[in-house]
């Protein structure tokens, strides 16, 4: 799986929220102040050949779609993690997390609970 810039993600997570967006609709989920239409444009273009949205002719314009589930994203970009910076160990990942974050017993038997739901 490609990598996305920071700029890159944020717009598909407009996308996955929006489903479908024209690049003026994509603008418009983005806090003050936007970003500029052509920006936003090329980055969706990068996007589509990288495999990542498609687009539908509609008049003029395009309306994009993600091509990629968020899902899909988020576990390719977990795994990756996980192999990148902890050996492949998620074991090693979760102690990293509780050390840092300080992780209280609450969220730690939570935690340990979807996990066990997924076991069976």
């Amino acid at each position: 799986m490609k990598q996305l810039t920071k700029a890159e993600e944020e717009i598909m997570q407009i996308l996955w929220q929006l489903k479908k967006a024209n690049v003026k609709a994509i603008i418009e989920e983005f806090p003050n102040p936007k970003p500029a239409y052509n920006t936003v444009s090329t980055i969706v273009r990068i996007l589509e050949s990288k495999g990542f949205v498609d687009y539908e002719k509609q008049g003029k314009g395009h309306v994009y779609f993600p091509l990629m589930q968020q899902q899909e994203y988020s576990n390719q970009s977990i795994n990756k993690l996980v192999d990148n910076y902890f050996q492949g160990s998620f074991k090693s990942m979760v102690s990293f997390f509780m050390k840092k974050n300080d992780i209280s017993l609450n969220e730690l038997e939570s935690v340990l609970k979807e996990i066990n739901k997924k076991e069976k």
